[in-house]
């Protein structure tokens, strides 16, 4: 059994992912330029996607790219998703880090689901969280199943959220 990821398994999807990042890197440096910020673009593949994060000294000279709670990175990411979809005619799911933000944001989620789990588990009743974006929900959701519980999504957006649930009785 191996225990590569989809990616080192793939060496085209790894450079179709590669050329996703240095595309997206090539319009964040444009942007940044354009509204006179510095910064530096680092790129990776994490989970089997690009993954491109804009970082600069202070972190908070980039705090106009996240705006309040991160509503200008979301808008950023997409914007950098269909700039990487025009040039390579394929959709991307590359995901945009500015200034630390969504990583700091992981942590906080994952502490999150951490006490619902816990509650879920004390009370065996099922817990709704509050509205969350769909890279918080995947967060959460993450660590609900490694917690061995069961978790989905209801609602619309933007007031989808996540519920978290018992395990079944079958597992």
């Amino acid at each position: 059994m191996s225990t590569q990821t989809p990616v080192e398994q793939d060496p085209d999807r790894t450079r179709r992912l590669e050329e996703e990042g240095e595309v997206a890197a090539d319009y964040l440096e444009e942007l940044l330029d354009i509204a006179d910020l510095d910064g530096d673009i680092d790129l990776d593949i994490r989970h089997d996607r690009a993954a491109v994060e804009v970082v600069a000294e202070p972190q908070d000279s980039l705090a106009a790219l996240v705006g309040r709670d991160g509503e200008v990175l979301e808008a950023l990411q997409e914007l950098t998703r269909l700039a990487v979809q025009t040039r390579t005619g394929e959709r991307s799911r590359l995901m945009l880090d500015v200034a630390g933000f969504r990583a700091a944001r992981r942590l906080e989620l994952t502490e999150l689901a951490e006490r619902a789990v816990a509650q879920v588990r004390e009370t065996g009743e099922e817990l709704e969280l509050d509205p969350l974006n769909a890279f918080e929900r995947k967060v959460v959701h993450d660590v609900v199943a490694d917690a061995g519980l069961v978790s989905d999504s209801r609602g619309v957006e933007p007031e989808r959220y996540v519920v978290v649930q018992p395990a079944t009785a079958s597992e």
